[in-house]
């Protein structure tokens, strides 16, 4: 523990030189004035620094887990001894950038009323990368009766915060509703025209589907029959994540793969509990994470554990060594969602090559987050010359992404590109309407 001098000590010393010469200038024997102002105010600051409180017990709380993206909040509490409670109460804790940018919090401290000495204050960070966050030291100053002295004490954190990816959504009212009047809820019921399971022959009602009526039976037995399916289950889902350097970039203040993590497991959740096996996998210049197929609600958090360790890669994907990869270990037909970005022509054209040998057996499914970055250069209305050839660049790679996505698309692949926000959305309706298809 140390003490140092104050703001207001600090001017109150300084104080002194200018009365010392204003004196010295009046009567030269006033000099000693000044002297005697500032010996005096040291003794002050001493005695300040002396007489303060001191702290008994300092205790941090940190919740063990976290995610990224949303609020976490770390609560302070000091207790200290002797009659004369703190002045000003002040804590600063240092931390991993994975959990605040800045890589520090500030607490103000206040009493809770009572004379045990005992002052708490909250902080709230917001981790913006995933991983094991450590908390670093901890320093603590308070101020003497007098204002003139701070003491001070440190402390060093052995605690962490695993962030975990956001899931937030699957939270949310709206997708809480969904599953509970989905199709793919927990009762276990039977569904007229979905999926691809022959299940039974059942006389026609309105609102069926037509094209389902089964004509030869109608034909036998003079009514008019119609073909009843069960819902395909225990379909392979694969979410492969793009880990590499175009999905390192940010987009409102988060990595592209943070959102995409986020919208593959909003995702993963849906098919867990359609009674689907799921596995994630990502790679950049060479697989990095294959987890086995999971299946079953039970198994999400495992999942959500599992995408925490995909890691920040700034190399350029390899993905002829990815897809190449995961193609040899899938060993029946499965559906296959790549998360990705590209900004590299060459590389947009090993990726086609690559989703091309894909197709013969499985179903491909490709997932764009928007570049709103892009966008936004090329409708700024231009205000220099250097602003034109901006947009005319952003405009240029635009493109190029465009012809990319449309050579997807001419191969029978499915291209969801949109607005992180609203691409999870977007992937369940995409995901029920395969399943409905029978697709897979």
């Amino acid at each position: 523990m140390n003490f140092y001098p104050t703001r207001r000590a600090v001017w109150l010393i300084a104080l002194g030189a200018p009365i010392s010469a204003i004196l010295a200038a009046i009567t030269p024997a006033l000099w000693a004035v000044g002297a005697a102002w500032a010996v005096m105010l040291l003794l002050l600051l001493l005695f300040d620094g002396l007489v303060a409180a001191k702290s008994e017990d300092v205790r941090l709380a940190v919740p063990p887990s976290g995610e990224i993206g949303a609020p976490l909040q770390l609560a302070l509490a000091a207790e200290f001894s002797g009659r004369i409670a703190p002045r000003s109460l002040s804590g600063n804790l240092g931390l991993d950038e994975r959990l605040a940018e800045k890589g520090t919090v500030t607490f103000e401290l206040e009493g809770n009323g009572a004379a045990d000495g005992v002052f708490s204050g909250q902080s709230t960070i917001i981790p913006v990368r995933r991983g094991t966050g450590r908390i670093g030291r901890l320093w603590l100053r308070w101020s003497g009766p007098l204002g003139l002295a701070w003491r001070q004490i440190q402390k060093q954190s052995k605690q962490n915060v695993a962030v975990l990816p956001n899931i937030s959504a699957i939270r949310s009212p709206t997708i809480q509703m969904f599953l509970r009047d989905s199709i793919f809820g927990l009762l276990a019921r039977k569904f007229r025209g979905e999926g691809s399971e022959f299940e039974a022959l059942a006389e026609y009602q309105p609102g069926m589907d037509r094209r389902s009526i089964d004509w030869k039976g109608s034909a036998r037995h003079s009514k008019l029959l119609a073909k009843e399916y069960d819902t395909e289950r225990n379909n392979q889902i694969i979410f492969a994540l793009d880990c590499g350097a175009a999905m390192c970039e940010p987009i409102d203040g988060l990595p592209r793969i943070d959102r995409a993590v986020s919208a593959a497991l909003l995702t993963a959740y849906i098919t867990l509990k359609a009674g689907d096996r799921t596995s994630l996998f990502s790679f950049a210049a060479r697989p990095e994470l294959s987890t086995p197929f999971l299946s079953g609600s039970r198994n999400f958090f495992r999942l959500q554990q599992e995408a925490a360790r995909i890691d920040y890669r700034h190399q350029e994907s390899n993905y002829t060594l990815a897809l190449s990869t995961l193609q040899s270990r899938l060993q029946r037909r499965s559906l296959i969602v790549i998360f990705t970005d590209f900004t590299d022509p060459t590389a947009a054209d090993l990726m086609l090559e690559a989703a091309a040998r894909l197709i013969d057996r499985h179903l491909v499914l490709f997932v764009i987050l928007q570049d709103r970055e892009l966008a936004g250069i090329i409708n700024k209305a231009p205000e220099s010359a250097e602003d034109v050839a901006r947009a005319v660049t952003a405009q240029n790679l635009l493109e190029q992404k465009n012809l990319v996505l449309t050579k997807l698309r001419h191969m029978g692949i499915d291209v969801i590109e949109g607005a992180y926000q609203d691409i999870g959305t977007r992937l369940i309706n995409t995901y029920l309407k395969i399943k409905r298809r029978g697709s897979l």
